[in-house]
């Protein structure tokens, strides 16, 4: 797969993208609070992203799971080249991000192919979500340019992992449902119901999101126990080891609510961590990279509550978001004592503008 000429093509249907971005000249307008936090969020996932990837290219045995960490690291690399430009022009300070002390890329291999294609599916979706959040928060004609190339890449991502997954039969599908016979009205209150009497089944859109939560769920666990296990300090080890257990938990709330209506649930990918001892990442990243998961699933959580019309169903989302805000929490906790978490851009404050005002 020519990772070059697809990206070509990709820019030449979008207009311009991310390594071909012909940014406007015309910086008369300051960049806002919203556009600061998220070329700061893309700069901080980009750098992460590379050294996750640099140690899969080491280890993958699959060359069409290569050919997508291949373009996975160019346009990671893309970004933040992109990122720095703009920061220098507006004499923006660089923040540190993830370097090679954070990535051992000759660390005995710690996940399977399937896992790899597994997780960068997660991380293309996270992207698509961010950027789609990011492009209407934007005024700039530089920086909406730069995100809807951004969001062109990650889909293209995407779609390159998904085809892979399809062609080795590891795609989780959500379960099927019958095709309804006409459309109906809501004709009884109890359609709301769920702790007591009968409860009706499951709407499509709330298996979406039960499933959705399920396939994170044996994701995030995975990654815990493997970061678990290679972890040194006794602090980080214990922070994975809960948010293995709250995935666990997770997973086993959301795959009884598909069980009890006779849908299948998804595989485990617990196989994909093999039994190396050996940390092919920092703590830092570690504990940075877990804090990824959980703002998404948190949101993700949000997203199921918002749409989600049974009360059983509410209340089981908002209790697995409560327990997920807490360890991530802890995790931000364990971030600041440590000295590793870099400080995004912020307020001058209320302080100083009372100096200024005096």
């Amino acid at each position: 797969m020519d990772i070059t000429a697809t990206h070509n093509q990709t820019t030449a249907h979008t207009g311009k993208i991310t390594d071909h971005l012909n940014l406007r000249d015309d910086h008369s307008e300051r960049l806002t609070s919203a556009e600061l936090a998220n070329l700061w969020a893309d700069f901080m996932s980009s750098k992460l992203k590379e050294c996750v990837v640099r140690y899969f290219l080491e280890k993958v045995e699959d060359e069409e799971v290569r050919s997508v960490l291949e373009y996975a690291l160019h346009i990671a690399k893309q970004h933040v080249q992109t990122i720095s430009g703009i920061y220098s022009r507006e004499n923006h300070p660089l923040p540190q991000g993830f370097t090679d002390e954070d990535v051992r890329v000759n660390a005995p291999r710690l996940f399977s192919d399937a896992f790899i294609l597994s997780y960068m599916e997660f991380m293309a979706e996270m992207r698509i979500s961010g950027y789609s959040t990011a492009l209407p928060m934007t005024a700039r004609a530089d920086i909406r340019e730069y995100f809807t190339g951004c969001m062109a890449s990650a889909t293209e991502l995407y779609n390159r992992t998904a085809s892979v997954l399809l062609a080795r039969g590891l795609y989780l599908r959500a379960p099927q449902i019958p095709i309804p016979e006409r459309f109906d009205f809501v004709k009884r209150q109890n359609f709301l119901a769920g702790f007591l009497g009968d409860r009706r089944p499951l709407t499509s859109i709330e298996i979406s999101h039960i499933f959705s939560g399920t396939k994170t769920g044996f994701l995030r666990k995975a990654l815990l126990t493997g970061y678990a296990q290679t972890a040194k300090s006794q602090p980080v080890r214990d922070y994975m080891i809960r948010g293995r257990a709250i995935a666990s938990k997770s997973v086993k709330i959301l795959s009884s609510l598909l069980t009890e209506n006779g849908l299948p649930m998804p595989a485990a990918w617990d196989s994909g961590v093999l039994q190396s001892t050996v940390a092919p990442f920092s703590e830092k990243l570690m504990v940075h990279n877990i804090g990824v998961f959980n703002a998404v699933e948190f949101k993700n959580y949000g997203k199921a509550i918002s749409v989600t019309l049974r009360r059983d169903l509410t209340a089981s989302f908002t209790r697995l978001m409560a327990e997920l805000g807490k360890h991530t929490t802890d995790g931000i906790n364990l971030l600041i004592d440590a000295g590793w978490l870099e400080e995004q851009p912020q307020s001058k404050g209320t302080e100083s503008l009372k100096k200024k005002m005096h």
